[in-house]
């Protein structure tokens, strides 16, 4: 059974995400607070943790920071902070979803599928060098990607975003982390960048790039690789 801490002070709110978590065969714990989630993922190490960002005790953006500490467990936040910045503090303190209150159940639902799915994925040995998906494959050590039996030409730049969401399957990176990495600090709020590269990108390796099956784009936050 995959166990869920539900960390929330609404009071109907949690009960309501109980009820159609239980239905569903999920194991729930709930923490009104910071300092109870950190306590209770501690002592019983939760396989997901669902986290409010206005807490009583403290801001959630600590309380994925002191989960960072010691766990990959994956983290998804649903709050009602809409702002780009509070979304990015959010990531880039190491959670791997954001889902902006309200939501729709079956989408909450879909979510914590989709973070499921990627604990249970096997993740690259070490020393591995091969990503390889149903219509390309990418050589991490000889920086190359090949589709239908030919070499894709990348630039540099294009490689490194690449590089960078490839290595991180499946969680969602930053904007601004993507920006930092590529481009440096001092180009960290110019999302045009990355708009004009993943289409590039897309264009190279997605057989229909208006709907991308691996790169993907969660508006106003980052993107995430789908392998």
């Amino acid at each position: 059974m995959t166990r869920v801490l539900v960390v929330e002070d609404d009071p109907q709110l949690v009960r309501a995400l109980i009820i159609n978590l239980q239905a569903r065969r999920y194991g729930v714990e709930a923490a009104p607070d910071g300092a109870t989630a950190l306590r209770l993922a501690a002592a019983r190490q939760p396989d997901v943790v669902m986290l409010d960002l206005g807490l009583p005790d403290m801001d959630g953006v600590d309380v994925i920071r002191g989960l960072r500490g010691w766990t990959r467990v994956p983290i998804l936040v649903l709050s009602a902070r809409q702002a780009s910045d509070e979304k990015v503090a959010a990531l880039d303190a190491g959670a791997d979803d954001y889902i902006t209150k309200p939501f729709s159940m079956d989408e909450l639902l879909a979510r914590l599928r989709a973070a499921v799915r990627r604990t249970e994925e096997v993740p690259l040995a070490p020393g591995a060098t091969l990503v390889e998906t149903a219509e390309f494959t990418i050589d991490l050590l000889a920086k190359k990607v090949n589709r239908g039996g030919g070499d894709i030409r990348l630039t540099p730049t294009e490689w490194h975003l690449l590089e960078i969401l490839v290595t991180n399957p499946g969680r969602l990176v930053s904007q601004k982390h993507l920006l930092q990495e590529v481009w440096g600090a001092s180009r960290s709020t110019r999302t045009n960048y990355l708009r004009v590269y993943m289409a590039q990108l897309r264009r190279k390796l997605e057989t229909d790039p208006a709907h991308p099956r691996y790169l993907i784009t969660e508006p106003g936050m980052g993107y995430r690789f789908e392998g």
